[in-house]
């Protein structure tokens, strides 16, 4: 499994609306210089941020974006289901439709297995456990 850049660099645009949550709302163009991303592509990141009620932006002079909870009450887990559209490893775990083989599928549980490990790990991170470098590994059984 792979994640896109929407999630990555979109992770990446939050976590820093995280680590400076505390000051005025943020210039997209600060975000990209300090990330080092297009301000091209937050732009088109911003989007379904703000549509999703993660962030908002503020006009003016000092405008800017910012989260619209406090970085403790935003998961990981969100920021990637607004980016990617979901957590799913394939689309038949959300869908089982869209497969041909669903009825006598041998692999389907063990991809519903999988997507509930990475969306219950992703669920559990905060944006500030993640800037507190709390991420804890996944505990095998």
């Amino acid at each position: 499994m792979k994640l896109s850049t929407r999630s990555r660099y979109g992770t990446r645009l939050m976590l820093d609306l995280a680590r400076f949550d505390d000051r005025a709302p943020i210039p997209l163009a600060e975000i990209a210089k300090r990330q080092k991303l297009s301000v091209k592509y937050l732009e088109q990141l911003i989007i379904p941020l703000k549509a999703s009620g993660l962030i908002q932006s503020v006009r003016g002079a000092r405008g800017g974006y910012r989260l619209t909870r406090s970085p403790d009450r935003i998961t990981v887990g969100q920021v990637i289901e607004v980016l990617e559209g979901g957590l799913s490893l394939v689309d038949c775990v959300n869908d089982p439709k869209s497969c041909k083989l669903r009825v006598h599928c041998l692999t389907r549980p063990l991809w519903q297995g999988v997507s509930r490990l990475i969306k219950e790990h992703l669920s559990s991170l905060t944006l500030k456990d993640v800037l507190e470098g709390k991420q804890m590994p996944v505990r095998a059984r």
